[in-house]
């Protein structure tokens, strides 16, 4: 599914970070001189793409958790989700398909803030796979780029909340991986010892997904 949000379309200035609020974490790849990595191209729309289209998600039944090799496995409803610690993350956004949004102001809670109540990272953990409530998709990243201090599970992007065909009420948002990597809808979280190939993954995308070196495909 591919199409176009003209709602949120942006001005030709890029947003930058300056004047931000000071509890607003800012993605290190927006202090770049150059923002947009190689093979890509800026667009000031907001771009929709997914691969079958949204779930039906009812609010009343929506459970994220967490698990795998942590101290223990958590879920949150919705309700109980929403009343978590939050962050807001500035930062940029780059599709595999060779298009970056710059500037988008998240609001969600911290990766960070969710292992902890967890009861943190056993020490083999090196890996997450993400799971989202569509259809059992599923990506992988390592764990260090999961616990980036830029990466939350946003309900809120640019002031308003996250509409169904952009991953809401909630997804997952990695800046400084390819954004196939921050999985909408998401379900849950497993940490693992060993990476397991998602959805994408499986089928040539990369294992890690960098923009800056182009990790795009798998050969």
């Amino acid at each position: 599914m591919f199409g176009m949000d003209r709602s949120k379309t942006q001005h030709d200035l890029i947003p930058s970070p300056e004047g931000l609020p000071p509890e607003v974490i800012v993605s290190p790849d927006t202090l770049r001189a150059q923002r947009v990595p190689p093979g890509q191209a800026r667009t000031k729309k907001w771009p929709v793409l997914d691969a079958s289209g949204p779930p039906k998600i009812d609010l009343e039944r929506w459970r994220f958790r967490i698990g795998g090799l942590t101290g223990k496995e958590v879920a949150w409803n919705w309700d109980d989700f929403l009343k978590l610690p939050r962050v807001e993350v500035f930062g940029d956004f780059h599709c595999v398909t060779r298009w970056s949004r710059l500037g988008n102001l998240w609001e969600g809670v911290s990766t960070r803030e969710l292992v902890a109540r967890a009861g943190g990272a056993q020490p083999q953990a090196r890996f997450v796979t993400v799971y989202g409530h569509d259809r059992g998709w599923a990506t992988n990243l390592p764990l260090e780029d999961f616990l980036a201090e830029d990466a939350l599970v946003a309900f809120h992007h640019d002031g308003e909340a996250i509409s169904v065909e952009h991953g809401g009420p909630a997804r997952l948002v990695v800046p400084r991986l390819y954004a196939w990597k921050s999985a909408k809808w998401v379900a849950g979280v497993e940490l693992t010892e060993k990476d397991r190939p998602g959805f994408w993954e499986a089928n040539g995308y990369h294992m890690r997904g960098d923009p800056w070196t182009e990790e795009r495909y798998s050969y």
